[in-house]
């Protein structure tokens, strides 16, 4: 795709949205199921089924995906995309890219050992790797753009407003 292409996708998107706020807003979700044999989440990704437990450090066996694993890999594809949709845009000379993520947990947090340890990563580092020939000061504005429009990226950045519910179902008829 080339940068009319894109724009030829996302004028009337923007037209929309500028016309009518509402329409911009989409709620997004994601549905698990608790396992009854393990300690463990089954996520729905649309695709297949993710089995999520507990990581290794926290007494995991491995063979399962590790949710904070997840959110490094969510962050990975979301700045991997937007870089992409980014250069596109900008007409950037990108051969190729790579991009990884790296975050630090210290899990005597997680595991209620030490009550000063965060839970939660306690930094979160993102990388790019470029193939270009571009200058400096257009990297650098790929970066701060990729930056400010990846979603993933801003929310953590951001903190957003966060809550949680729980409710009682029913008892099943014995």
């Amino acid at each position: 795709m080339d940068a009319a292409e894109l724009k030829t996708l996302q004028t009337p998107l923007k037209e929309s949205y500028r016309e009518d706020p509402s329409r911009a807003l989409v709620t997004l979700r994601a549905k698990g199921t608790v396992d009854e044999q393990s300690i463990a989440c089954k996520v729905e990704t649309g695709r297949a089924l993710a089995v999520a437990g507990l990581h290794p450090a926290t007494g995991g066996s491995g063979l399962q995906l590790c949710s904070g694993d997840m959110l490094l890999e969510a962050l990975v594809a979301c700045a991997g995309v937007t870089l992409r949709a980014v250069a596109t845009a900008l007409e950037f000379r990108l051969a190729d890219a790579s991009v990884e993520a790296e975050g630090d947990l210290d899990f005597r947090g997680t595991l209620g050992v030490a009550k000063d340890a965060p839970v939660g990563f306690g930094a979160i580092r993102l990388k790019f790797d470029l193939d270009t020939d571009e200058p400096q000061e257009r990297i650098d504005t790929l970066l701060k753009l990729t930056e400010r429009y990846c979603v993933v990226f801003q929310t953590l950045n951001a903190r957003p407003e966060l809550s949680a519910t729980a409710t009682r179902r029913p008892a099943a008829a014995g």
